[in-house]
């Protein structure tokens, strides 16, 4: 199959297909989606931290000789840079609170006079805009890499497209609607990739620096989005649950960048 086959099938998976499994997962019990959620999100912390320890970093250090010094900075520099569009209010768009696992989320559109459901749709069409290109990038790379990345994608945008619901329509709007407009925003995923395609194509000495880019994204979403809510639970069980959902989503992408190499 074309390697841009690959990249527009499995940026549907990412985008797409992932609104589609958050409208499906509306359709549930209230309370069957809160027990189910914690574990779905726990599951996308080691997914996103998996792709990023596992793949994303180890093929930028070994991709074309690069000075491996100036990748970490390049990383480090990501991660100050996802800090820095958080604080104004460009990157945190609509991960789930996972303190409030009935789907409130808090966008700080309040404090700026934007609507919520504006600053949702913004904010996800650029999230998934750029998760296209990284997922475009780790293809040009290699496919396994480009399937891990893929599915680490897929793993935080059905409980961040959870999230979108909860404040589409808690302003009003109807459920198809809000589907549709989700999966409008999805679709610069693909705008996000064919795009990369082509320009990272002819500047191969770029990749190993998007893909560290990559891994700061990943890094950051689970470090500073998802696993503060996690600490909401202290129990044990809880503790034990997601220590075995993080491990199996660490497990998942092991699996599948290893299988596809």
């Amino acid at each position: 199959m074309p390697l841009l086959a690959w990249i527009l099938l499995f940026s549907l998976v990412g985008s797409v297909f992932s609104v589609l499994a958050a409208g499906l997962f509306l359709v549930l019990p209230a309370g069957w989606r809160e027990r189910v959620m914690p574990h779905l999100i726990s599951f996308a912390v080691g997914a996103l931290l998996g792709a990023a320890f596992l793949a994303l970093l180890p093929d930028a250090i070994l991709h074309g000789g690069v000075e491996p010094h100036g990748l970490m900075l390049a990383t480090l520099l990501g991660l100050l840079g996802f800090f820095l569009l958080e604080k104004f209010v460009l990157w945190r768009h609509s991960h789930v609170d996972t303190r409030d696992l009935r789907g409130v989320h808090s966008t700080g559109a309040g404090q700026i006079g934007m609507s919520p459901g504006i600053l949702v749709l913004f904010g996800d069409a650029l999230h998934n805009f750029v998760d296209g290109v990284l997922i475009a990038a780790a293809f040009l790379t290699d496919i396994g890499l480009g399937i891990a990345t893929s599915l680490a994608v897929a793993a935080h945008e059905v409980p961040q497209e959870l999230g979108d619901f909860a404040v589409l329509l808690g302003g009003g709007r109807s459920r198809l609607r809000a589907l549709l407009l989700n999966i409008l925003s999805g679709s610069a995923t693909l705008v996000g990739a064919v795009l990369a395609y082509f320009a990272l194509g002819a500047t191969e000495g770029l990749l190993p620096y998007v893909l560290v880019v990559a891994a700061a994204s990943f890094i950051y979403i689970a470090v500073a989005d998802l696993i503060p809510g996690l600490h909401a639970r202290f129990e044990a069980r809880a503790i034990v649950e997601q220590v075995v959902a993080i491990g199996l989503g660490v497990v998942v992408i092991y699996w599948a960048h290893g299988v596809a190499h």
